[in-house]
């Protein structure tokens, strides 16, 4: 056995253990508590969600970004290969069943999101240039007093998102030109590729977070609209194979029959796995971006978090997953199994020539590359914020970002099940270990949600100070103080007069 199949075994039984027998329990739990408390906070405010992406920064600073800049950032980090490759894998090794857990798991996560999202707001810092910081790094050590702790989640996410998710998409990325070259060209292809794609990462983070959130603010949603008009007018053209699509999707879902044999155990693990790798809801990484927002309320970026989970996995997930199964239905002749030797990228791209002929593959490719290399600049931000937490020293974030650009090299030739192996563990440990912590914290989560509907039912644009909050009892946060709130930038005398009413 070779050393590449044994690490595949090692990683494969890790991630089989932390899957089946707790994250996916940890994850549904969270997802229906957090609905729970909050009332369907992902259903009821749901225009809130879209009014809120146009919220203006409320604090000036060159590297300070908006809330639709920062839910680019973590769309961009979610909606990538994982959206393509991650949904075809689910539907090929679980069948059509794991879409449905993975439409499950995306409505009530987002309740997840929102807690997670909001709690990185109110415990966000702010940078000597103006930007934001934060996530469950940040508020592990300063709402939970534990500095040890918030260096061990940062550890987690550094190598989740640096080493497991970026060199998964640079595998995807590469893996989706090998449909132009023959076997024995494919290495140096690779090679080639991996050289160009680090160089071209390198320009864009050395150049910093304004660039990023520029980069994946234009290509982000030029790439989604383009994709879903493709998947769309597959679905249009095939209209009447929907209803057996569906009914594939919700047959094998609850096919009780076969959970005897542990199909559908299998269907339902995978639906989750690739839903959590898709939407990132609970796994401590979303909220990096959002804490990034100059917004007036925490709970402002918490809703817009949510709507980003809905975007990511509702919609393009769905995508896919139609794409995929009209594919089946049409050339397979039935809705689970399909072409035993097709799976990821490639049975995605043999969906699409199939519909809309060669042209379909050159446009999955392109799609591809830019999802994948989108996704790698947005987790590269994850990273570079919990660099900055555990030290924040030029000399040491250039030596990370030179390591990033080599791990990008070094994923484009890397094997495909150890990609999504190391991925899966890495994104489970930072998952379990902030599924724990926002339990423990979000309450303070409800309460600002509290305060931000009691303003908007009193007709305000809702304001957050924490003075109100630290005399509940809330631990200490830096950010959302008065004397830091810029209130000149929010409304002069009308705001004040909320500010000394909210602390009498």
């Amino acid at each position: 056995m070779s050393l590449n199949d044994t690490l595949v075994q090692i990683t494969g039984n890790i991630s089989d253990l932390m899957y089946s027998y707790l994250l996916v329990f940890l994850l549904v739990a969270c997802a229906i508590y957090f609905t729970a408390r909050t009332k369907g906070v992902q259903f009821r405010l749901l225009g809130d969600m879209f009014k809120q992406i146009g919220e203006k920064k409320h604090v000036e600073g060159e590297k300070s970004v908006s809330s639709f800049q920062a839910m680019m950032i973590s769309t961009a980090s979610r909606v990538g290969t994982g959206n393509i490759a991650g949904v075809a894998v689910a539907i090929a090794a679980g069948g059509p069943g794991a879409v449905f857990w993975m439409w499950l798991m995306a409505l009530l996560g987002s309740a997840t999101a929102f807690v997670e999202s909001t709690l990185a707001q109110i415990w966000k810092v702010r940078g000597d240039e103006g930007e934001f910081r934060g996530g469950p790094a940040y508020y592990i050590q300063q709402a939970l007093h534990s500095r040890a702790f918030g260096i061990l989640f940062a550890i987690f996410l550094i190598l989740c998102f640096a080493l497991g998710f970026n060199g998964l998409q640079a595998y995807n990325m590469t893996s989706a030109i090998q449909y132009y070259f023959v076997e024995q060209d494919y290495k140096a292809i690779a090679l080639v590729m991996g050289l160009a794609t680090a160089a071209f990462f390198g320009f864009v983070v050395f150049g910093g977070s304004k660039l990023i959130s520029t980069i994946t603010s234009v290509l982000v949603p030029i790439m989604a609209f383009t994709y879903i008009g493709l998947a769309l007018f597959v679905t249009i053209t095939n209209i009447g194979l929907l209803p057996q699509v569906m009914s594939f999707i919700f047959t094998y879902a609850f096919d009780f029959q076969s959970l005897a044999g542990g199909l559908a155990g299998s269907m339902i693990l995978l639906g989750i796995k690739r839903g959590l790798f898709s939407n990132e809801a609970g796994m401590g990484s979303a909220p990096n971006a959002a804490a990034a927002a100059s917004v007036s309320h925490p709970v402002k970026q918490g809703l817009v978090q949510s709507l980003s989970v809905y975007i990511d996995t509702i919609i393009i997930c769905s995508c896919t997953a139609f794409m995929v199964m009209v594919y089946y239905v049409k050339v397979a002749g039935a809705g689970i199994g399909g072409d035993a030797g097709l799976s990821g990228m490639t049975l995605v791209q043999y969906a699409i020539a199939n519909e809309v002929g060669p042209v379909g593959i050159h446009f999955i490719t392109f799609a591809i590359v830019c999802f994948a290399f989108s996704s790698m600049v947005g987790n590269y931000y994850y990273a570079e914020s919990n660099i900055k937490f555990i030290k924040n020293d030029r000399i040491v974030l250039t030596v990370f970002r030179i390591c990033c650009m080599l791990v990008i090299l070094m994923g484009c030739m890397s094997s495909f099940d150890l990609a999504w192996n190391l991925a899966d563990i890495t994104m489970g440990l930072m998952a379990i270990e902030n599924l724990i912590a926002i339990v423990v914290l979000g309450k303070w989560a409800f309460k600002a949600l509290e305060d931000y509907e009691e303003q908007k039912k009193a007709g305000k644009d809702p304001i957050y100070l924490s003075e109100k909050f630290e005399a509940m009892g809330m631990p200490h946060a830096e950010c959302w103080h008065v004397d830091a709130l810029h209130l000149e930038q929010l409304g002069g005398n009308t705001i004040k007069e909320y500010v000394d009413e909210a602390l009498s």
